[in-house]
């Protein structure tokens, strides 16, 4: 279903990039309560931290942060306030080398890794901690999405009933009812495509943004690189030349974590494909100018379950969303946009 976006650009804010990068830049906070940060060990050796704002409620939010985010991106701490203001226990999940401190294998995290998603579902359930709503940003919302649909409750054609059922032949993990526990999720500014995205971010002003993250990125690798030589074929040299999503996709993304080729990681883990398998209600959020992709990326509406709600808006930038008479005094839609929808979904 598509629904109409409350959503107006302040008048200062419409150009697509300042949208952008308004927050990030210029930003004020207020300060938050310290989070107390977890470390849960997965099965392969790894560990993912998770920042954990602890209140006495009876539901749990965990939010996944974009490409090279964490729990200081702009984005994520705007919204972590709001849910600490509204008294709700909120979680923040860093991907594998995002939290300050290297994971310690060579595969990394990635578009695709929902796998990692449901292990931090569980660990947490068994610790304790139900996950009741997600919240997932740009690569984040990409990994909710295609995580969603492979926890998607399917009807028995027997009785009628539900049970948790995998629907990728690409994750063969076991799900059970932690997983399906999930009541409503939200995803901003996805990346529905990802080869077009990467075509698209590679082009114009938008390869300022693909320079940034590409540069923080080659500096990962690097001391990967170190950690295991005998693992990489390329030199420092040949990953200094990685300067385009492709190329980088191509030559460490997909070989580290098991795929052929960047062609092969983008048609696997594109989320628009998952859309239809969805069964919990979700919001997605997004915007016609953003930066990072082109409007055909966006999904039709034959292309989404009945339990998807797509809020499109003519501006908005990249998980900017920004509103307000003056500049240092804005107001971010998408903090009060999204504890909204979830409200809904209380029980």
């Amino acid at each position: 279903m598509k629904i109409l976006s409350q959503f107006k650009p302040a008048w200062w804010a419409k150009n697509r990039h300042l949208q952008t990068v308004w927050g990030a830049l210029f930003r004020f906070f207020p300060l938050l309560p310290r989070l107390r940060r977890i470390r849960l060990e997965l099965a392969d050796g790894d560990f993912i931290d998770i920042d954990i704002h602890f209140e006495e409620s009876p539901s749990t939010v965990l939010i996944l942060h974009g490409l090279e985010g964490s729990v200081h991106s702009h984005y994520i701490r705007g919204l972590v306030a709001q849910f600490i203001a509204r008294k709700q226990q909120v979680a923040v999940m860093h991907f594998r080398g995002c939290s300050g401190e290297s994971n310690r294998l060579l595969k990394s995290y990635h578009s695709g890794a929902s796998e990692d998603l449901h292990q931090v579902v569980e660990l947490l359930q068994a610790a304790g901690m139900q996950i009741d709503y997600l919240v997932g940003f740009s690569l984040g919302g990409n990994i909710v999405l295609k995580w969603l649909a492979e926890i998607a409750e399917k009807p028995n054609s027997s009785n009628q009933s539900h049970s948790c059922q995998n629907t990728s032949d690409e994750n063969k993990y076991r799900r059970n009812s932690a997983s399906c526990s999930i009541k409503a999720a939200v995803a901003v500014s996805v990346p529905y495509l990802l080869d077009e995205c990467a075509n698209t971010i590679d082009k114009g002003f938008s390869r300022v943004y693909s320079r940034h993250l590409l540069k923080t990125l080659r500096k990962k690798v690097v001391e990967k690189r170190g950690l295991f030589s005998e693992d990489f074929s390329l030199s420092c040299e040949e990953i200094s030349q990685l300067k385009t999503f492709w190329s980088f996709d191509h030559q460490v993304t997909a070989p580290v974590n098991g795929f052929l080729s960047a062609e092969d990681y983008y048609r696997k883990v594109s989320s628009r494909q998952f859309l239809s398998a969805i069964s919990v209600p979700t919001l997605l959020i997004h915007a016609k100018d953003d930066p990072f992709m082109s409007q055909g990326v966006i999904p039709e509406l034959s292309e989404l379950s009945p339990f998807i709600q797509l809020e499109i808006s003519e501006r908005g930038g990249h998980v900017g969303f920004i509103q307000g008479k003056w500049p240092f005094i804005a107001n971010y839609y998408l903090d009060h946009r999204i504890p909204e929808f979830l409200s809904h979904y209380q029980e």
